[in-house]
Protein backbone atom coordinates (compact mmCIF):
# COMPACT_ATOMS: atom_id res chain seq x y z
CA UNK A 1 0.00 0.00 0.00
CA UNK A 2 1.10 3.35 -0.70
CA UNK A 3 -0.53 6.57 -0.06
CA UNK A 4 0.83 10.17 -1.11
CA UNK A 5 -0.10 13.53 -0.20
CA UNK A 6 -0.78 15.66 -3.02
CA UNK A 7 -1.54 19.09 -1.68
CA UNK A 8 -4.25 20.07 1.31
CA UNK A 9 -6.54 16.84 2.06
CA UNK A 10 -5.85 15.62 -1.63
CA UNK A 11 -4.20 12.06 -1.41
CA UNK A 12 -3.69 9.89 -3.69
CA UNK A 13 -4.03 6.01 -2.38
CA UNK A 14 -2.79 2.57 -3.78
CA UNK A 15 -4.93 0.21 -2.11
CA UNK A 16 -5.36 -3.85 -3.09
CA UNK A 17 -4.44 -2.90 -6.53
CA UNK A 18 -6.48 0.16 -7.00
CA UNK A 19 -5.60 3.52 -7.18
CA UNK A 20 -8.05 5.79 -4.99
CA UNK A 21 -7.63 9.65 -5.61
CA UNK A 22 -9.10 11.35 -2.55
CA UNK A 23 -10.95 14.90 -2.41
CA UNK A 24 -9.27 16.04 -5.22
CA UNK A 25 -8.22 20.39 -5.39
CA UNK A 26 -6.24 21.24 -8.37
CA UNK A 27 -6.58 25.20 -8.20
CA UNK A 28 -3.49 26.86 -8.60
CA UNK A 29 -2.01 29.18 -6.00
CA UNK A 30 -4.00 32.16 -5.85
CA UNK A 31 -7.04 30.56 -7.61
CA UNK A 32 -10.28 31.76 -4.76
CA UNK A 33 -11.48 33.31 -2.16
CA UNK A 34 -9.54 33.66 0.99
CA UNK A 35 -10.88 31.78 4.06
CA UNK A 36 -9.20 33.61 6.93
CA UNK A 37 -8.91 37.23 5.62
CA UNK A 38 -4.78 36.47 5.18
CA UNK A 39 -4.53 35.89 0.96
CA UNK A 40 -6.19 34.20 -1.42
CA UNK A 41 -6.21 30.13 -1.70
CA UNK A 42 -4.83 27.56 -2.31
CA UNK A 43 -1.72 29.69 -0.45
CA UNK A 44 0.89 26.99 -2.05
CA UNK A 45 1.19 25.54 -5.96
CA UNK A 46 0.53 21.76 -6.83
CA UNK A 47 3.97 19.87 -6.47
CA UNK A 48 2.73 17.66 -8.97
CA UNK A 49 0.96 18.35 -12.19
CA UNK A 50 -2.44 17.50 -12.44
CA UNK A 51 -2.03 15.51 -15.74
CA UNK A 52 0.01 12.81 -13.13
CA UNK A 53 -2.14 13.18 -10.18
CA UNK A 54 -4.94 11.88 -12.37
CA UNK A 55 -2.96 8.82 -13.98
CA UNK A 56 -4.62 5.46 -13.18
CA UNK A 57 -7.20 6.91 -11.07
CA UNK A 58 -9.38 4.13 -10.76
CA UNK A 59 -12.06 5.73 -8.39
CA UNK A 60 -12.43 9.56 -6.67
CA UNK A 61 -13.57 9.37 -3.11
CA UNK A 62 -15.25 12.93 -2.29
CA UNK A 63 -15.63 13.50 1.35
CA UNK A 64 -17.90 16.61 1.26
CA UNK A 65 -17.64 19.34 -2.40
CA UNK A 66 -16.16 22.57 -0.06
CA UNK A 67 -13.88 23.82 -2.58
CA UNK A 68 -10.88 23.14 -0.88
CA UNK A 69 -11.76 19.45 -1.32
CA UNK A 70 -13.61 19.29 -4.70
CA UNK A 71 -13.00 22.20 -6.78
CA UNK A 72 -13.91 23.91 -9.99
CA UNK A 73 -10.46 22.70 -11.78
CA UNK A 74 -10.83 19.25 -10.44
CA UNK A 75 -13.82 18.92 -12.34
CA UNK A 76 -12.99 20.20 -14.97
CA UNK A 77 -9.80 17.74 -15.34
CA UNK A 78 -11.27 14.45 -14.05
CA UNK A 79 -13.03 12.21 -17.10
CA UNK A 80 -17.02 13.00 -16.58
CA UNK A 81 -17.17 8.80 -16.32
CA UNK A 82 -14.49 8.32 -13.90
CA UNK A 83 -16.46 6.61 -11.03
CA UNK A 84 -16.67 9.25 -7.95
CA UNK A 85 -17.95 7.78 -4.78
CA UNK A 86 -19.58 10.18 -2.29
CA UNK A 87 -21.95 11.37 0.58
CA UNK A 88 -26.00 10.98 0.05
CA UNK A 89 -25.99 15.44 1.22
CA UNK A 90 -23.23 15.66 -2.22
CA UNK A 91 -24.98 13.50 -4.87
CA UNK A 92 -27.25 16.46 -6.28
CA UNK A 93 -23.99 18.68 -6.82
CA UNK A 94 -21.66 16.43 -8.43
CA UNK A 95 -24.06 15.29 -10.36
CA UNK A 96 -24.99 18.46 -11.66
CA UNK A 97 -21.30 19.07 -12.85
CA UNK A 98 -22.28 15.98 -15.30
CA UNK A 99 -20.30 13.28 -14.14
CA UNK A 100 -22.17 10.35 -14.85
CA UNK A 101 -20.60 7.51 -12.65
CA UNK A 102 -21.71 8.67 -9.05
CA UNK A 103 -22.06 6.33 -6.51
CA UNK A 104 -23.62 7.42 -2.77
CA UNK A 105 -22.40 5.54 -0.14
CA UNK A 106 -25.51 5.90 2.43
CA UNK A 107 -23.43 3.29 4.79
CA UNK A 108 -20.60 0.93 3.20
CA UNK A 109 -20.40 -1.27 -0.03
CA UNK A 110 -17.96 -3.80 -1.76
CA UNK A 111 -15.67 -2.60 -4.47
CA UNK A 112 -13.13 -4.55 -5.94
CA UNK A 113 -12.23 -6.37 -3.17
CA UNK A 114 -12.27 -3.13 -1.30
CA UNK A 115 -14.94 -2.22 1.37
CA UNK A 116 -15.49 1.13 1.71
CA UNK A 117 -17.76 2.31 4.71
CA UNK A 118 -18.71 5.99 5.31
CA UNK A 119 -18.16 7.38 8.78
CA UNK A 120 -19.39 10.47 10.30
CA UNK A 121 -17.97 13.65 11.76
CA UNK A 122 -18.76 17.12 12.51
CA UNK A 123 -16.74 20.11 10.46
CA UNK A 124 -16.74 22.52 13.53
CA UNK A 125 -19.15 23.34 16.93
CA UNK A 126 -21.50 25.50 18.22
CA UNK A 127 -22.91 28.04 15.95
CA UNK A 128 -20.57 27.99 13.19
CA UNK A 129 -21.42 23.91 12.72
CA UNK A 130 -24.73 25.04 11.13
CA UNK A 131 -22.94 26.95 8.31
CA UNK A 132 -20.48 24.31 7.48
CA UNK A 133 -22.61 21.50 5.80
CA UNK A 134 -22.45 17.30 6.14
CA UNK A 135 -19.08 15.84 5.89
CA UNK A 136 -18.23 12.42 5.75
CA UNK A 137 -15.24 10.16 6.25
CA UNK A 138 -14.17 6.75 4.93
CA UNK A 139 -13.13 3.91 5.75
CA UNK A 140 -10.81 1.40 3.30
CA UNK A 141 -10.74 -2.54 4.11
CA UNK A 142 -9.32 -5.12 2.13
CA UNK A 143 -8.32 -8.78 3.19
CA UNK A 144 -5.25 -7.98 1.75
CA UNK A 145 -4.16 -4.45 3.42
CA UNK A 146 -4.73 -2.92 6.62
CA UNK A 147 -7.51 -0.61 7.42
CA UNK A 148 -7.15 2.57 6.59
CA UNK A 149 -9.61 5.17 8.26
CA UNK A 150 -9.79 9.00 6.75
CA UNK A 151 -11.64 10.99 9.23
CA UNK A 152 -12.23 13.89 7.14
CA UNK A 153 -13.20 17.29 7.89
CA UNK A 154 -14.11 16.67 11.64
CA UNK A 155 -12.91 17.82 14.88
CA UNK A 156 -12.89 15.36 17.87
CA UNK A 157 -16.18 14.05 18.59
CA UNK A 158 -17.84 10.97 19.72
CA UNK A 159 -18.52 9.99 16.22
CA UNK A 160 -15.29 9.95 15.25
CA UNK A 161 -14.22 8.16 18.33
CA UNK A 162 -16.80 5.68 18.01
CA UNK A 163 -15.54 4.61 14.46
CA UNK A 164 -11.88 4.46 16.11
CA UNK A 165 -12.69 1.19 17.93
CA UNK A 166 -15.27 0.04 15.51
CA UNK A 167 -13.01 -0.49 12.92
CA UNK A 168 -9.91 0.07 14.60
CA UNK A 169 -7.86 1.38 11.99
CA UNK A 170 -4.09 0.48 11.81
CA UNK A 171 -3.55 3.70 9.42
CA UNK A 172 -5.26 6.90 10.57
CA UNK A 173 -5.58 10.10 8.27
CA UNK A 174 -6.44 13.12 9.92
CA UNK A 175 -7.22 16.88 8.71
CA UNK A 176 -5.00 18.80 11.31
CA UNK A 177 -5.33 21.66 10.07
CA UNK A 178 -6.89 23.64 13.00
CA UNK A 179 -8.98 26.19 10.65
CA UNK A 180 -10.98 28.49 11.95
CA UNK A 181 -14.13 30.72 10.07
CA UNK A 182 -13.25 34.66 11.31
CA UNK A 183 -14.78 35.98 13.92
CA UNK A 184 -15.39 32.48 15.59
CA UNK A 185 -11.49 31.60 16.08
CA UNK A 186 -11.91 30.02 19.57
CA UNK A 187 -14.12 27.32 17.62
CA UNK A 188 -11.94 24.84 15.29
CA UNK A 189 -13.76 23.82 12.35
CA UNK A 190 -10.97 20.88 12.09
CA UNK A 191 -8.35 18.94 14.46
CA UNK A 192 -5.79 20.92 16.01
CA UNK A 193 -2.44 19.55 16.96
CA UNK A 194 -3.87 18.81 20.74
CA UNK A 195 -7.05 16.92 19.16
CA UNK A 196 -4.50 15.01 16.43
CA UNK A 197 -2.49 13.63 19.74
CA UNK A 198 -5.48 12.67 21.00
CA UNK A 199 -6.36 10.20 18.37
CA UNK A 200 -2.83 8.85 18.57
CA UNK A 201 -2.83 8.43 22.15
CA UNK A 202 -6.65 6.61 21.78
CA UNK A 203 -5.02 3.94 19.29
CA UNK A 204 -1.81 3.72 20.55
CA UNK A 205 -1.13 0.63 18.07
CA UNK A 206 -2.20 2.87 14.99
CA UNK A 207 0.23 5.09 12.80
CA UNK A 208 -1.23 8.86 12.13
CA UNK A 209 -0.90 10.72 9.12
CA UNK A 210 -1.59 14.16 9.51
CA UNK A 211 -2.74 16.11 6.61
CA UNK A 212 -4.11 19.73 5.19
CA UNK A 213 -1.82 22.08 6.26
CA UNK A 214 -0.17 24.50 5.24
CA UNK A 215 -2.17 25.44 1.87
CA UNK A 216 -5.08 27.39 3.17
CA UNK A 217 -5.06 30.48 5.16
CA UNK A 218 -7.42 29.79 7.59
CA UNK A 219 -5.59 26.43 9.36
CA UNK A 220 -3.43 27.67 12.29
CA UNK A 221 -1.35 24.29 12.65
CA UNK A 222 2.14 23.72 10.93
CA UNK A 223 4.03 20.66 10.70
CA UNK A 224 6.51 22.14 13.08
CA UNK A 225 4.05 23.06 15.67
CA UNK A 226 2.38 19.65 15.45
CA UNK A 227 5.43 17.66 15.70
CA UNK A 228 6.81 19.87 18.21
CA UNK A 229 3.71 19.29 20.32
CA UNK A 230 4.22 15.52 19.31
CA UNK A 231 7.64 14.81 21.00
CA UNK A 232 6.20 16.77 24.18
CA UNK A 233 3.74 14.20 24.25
CA UNK A 234 5.95 11.16 23.71
CA UNK A 235 4.16 10.43 20.12
CA UNK A 236 7.51 8.84 18.41
CA UNK A 237 8.06 9.90 14.43
CA UNK A 238 7.43 6.53 13.58
CA UNK A 239 3.97 7.25 14.94
CA UNK A 240 2.63 10.43 13.72
CA UNK A 241 4.10 11.00 10.09
CA UNK A 242 3.50 14.36 8.56
CA UNK A 243 4.24 14.05 5.09
CA UNK A 244 5.53 17.44 2.61
CA UNK A 245 3.69 17.77 0.06
CA UNK A 246 3.98 15.34 -3.32
CA UNK A 247 5.13 12.84 -0.39
CA UNK A 248 4.85 8.91 -1.00
CA UNK A 249 4.67 7.16 1.85
CA UNK A 250 4.87 3.28 1.28
CA UNK A 251 3.97 0.70 3.64
CA UNK A 252 5.72 -2.97 3.41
Amino acid sequence: MKIQLIRNATLKINYAGKTILVDPMFSVKGAFESYGGIERNPTVNLPIDVSEIIKNVDIVLVTHTHTDHFDETAQKALPKDIPIFCQPADEDKIKANNFINLTVIKDSLQWNGIEISRTSGKHGSGEILNHMGEVSGFVLQSKTEPTVYIIGDSIWVKEVKESLFKYKPEIIITNSGGAYIPDFEETPILMDEKETIKVAKEMPNSTIISVHMESLDHCTVTRNSLREMATKESINDNRLLIPKDGELIEFT
